[in-house]
């Protein structure tokens, strides 16, 4: 018995004493591999991390990143006058309507590339599924800039530069649903959400089914024909053999997708509501918000400092990685799977 600890100990010692000249070994002999990766390194280094600095600006007195080596500390300051302080209101406001579109998103948007993923499974003419998958992914290559220009277009009501009412202003004018004021449905707050929601499945819904896709025909064929001999109707077959055979994936997709939840791009949102402040209602999210901050579109009732918009940014990106983090531990908890 004491020779066999001795002899384990012996090959613990051996490996901990090579471990550097393997490493070594596997460099050398996939060097080609790892010299591939600088670009990607340097590209991180310079533009992920090296910024990461300027969150000090934050925390200190001045009025733009030009005080980032101001010695003077002001500690949570700007994070008290956004909190608390006269943009309270305008930040709280961003912060809800940011979780709000989100959990839309999240709750509508996620499901829809599943949905699709299977009905392209289904299809068994290799030609007409190509097709398909080629139309529902061609709005994701789209510029944001035509999609938000046609979503205008449609939204536009008589008093616009344009000859004529568009699609969805006279839908919704039949119906009576608009004041008649003659302006843009999107100055209505109440229809901004659904508009841009439907607008972004519409965007993101056939690209983000690859993945989907790709998980559904890597199961095994032999698991349907033994769902099919038992029995199994179609329902049957997606909800004990697709299901399960998908769900690593759409576990790891589900926590990148909490992940970004209170991430939504300002580029869209200002494109669609323009100078319009009736909109901002329920179209300002912390983007748009840290955006207008940094001097960039002028604030009205804020004060436009820079400092106040590093904060709420940063405030933004500490909820994002509690919720990856929870999000990241419940999954490991509750299955095998786990994205880190």
């Amino acid at each position: 018995m004491q020779n066999t600890v001795q002899k384990s100990q012996d090959v613990i010692d051996e490996v901990e004493r090579t471990k550097w000249k393997r490493t070594f070994q596997t460099l050398a002999k996939d060097w080609r591999l790892y010299v591939l990766l600088i670009p990607v390194l340097v590209f991180l280094i310079c533009f992920k991390y090296v910024p990461i600095y300027g969150i000090l600006t934050g925390f200190k007195w001045g009025g733009s990143t030009s005080e980032l080596y101001n010695p003077e500390w002001c500690g949570a300051e700007w994070l008290s006058y956004i909190f608390f302080g006269n943009g309270s209101s305008d930040f709280w406001r961003a912060f809800r309507n940011t979780f709000v579109n989100s959990m839309y998103g999240l709750i509508i948007g996620f499901p829809i590339p599943i949905f699709l993923a299977l009905l392209f499974s289904e299809v068994k003419v290799l030609g007409y599924r190509s097709f398909l998958q080629v139309c529902a992914y061609l709005p994701h290559f789209v510029s944001t800039v035509v999609v938000t220009s046609i979503i205008t277009l449609w939204c536009s009501g008589p008093t616009a530069r344009i000859s004529g009412s568009g699609i969805i202003y006279s839908a919704l004018n039949a119906m009576g649903s608009l004041a008649g004021d003659g302006s843009s449905v999107l100055t209505h707050p109440r229809y901004f959400r659904p508009i841009y929601q439907v607008s972004g499945i519409w965007e993101g819904a056939g690209y983000g089914s690859i993945v989907y896709f790709a998980a559904i025909i890597a199961i095994s064929p032999t698991s349907y024909e033994a769902a099919r001999i038992d029995g199994a109707t179609k329902m049957q077959q997606i909800r004990y053999v697709t299901f399960p055979g998908m769900a690593p994936t759409l576990t790891i997709m589900l926590i990148m997708r909490v992940g970004h939840i209170l991430n939504v791009g300002y580029e869209k949102i200002i494109l669609l509501i323009g100078d319009s402040p009736t909109a901002w209602e329920t179209g300002d999210v912390i983007s748009t918000l840290v955006y207008r901050m940094s001097g960039r579109g002028g604030v009205q009732g804020v004060q436009v400092i820079e400092q106040m918009g590093i904060v709420a940014d940063l405030f933004n990106s500490i909820i994002a990685m509690i919720l990856v983090l929870g999000s990241n531990a419940i999954s490991r908890r509750v299955s095998s799977t786990s994205l880190f």
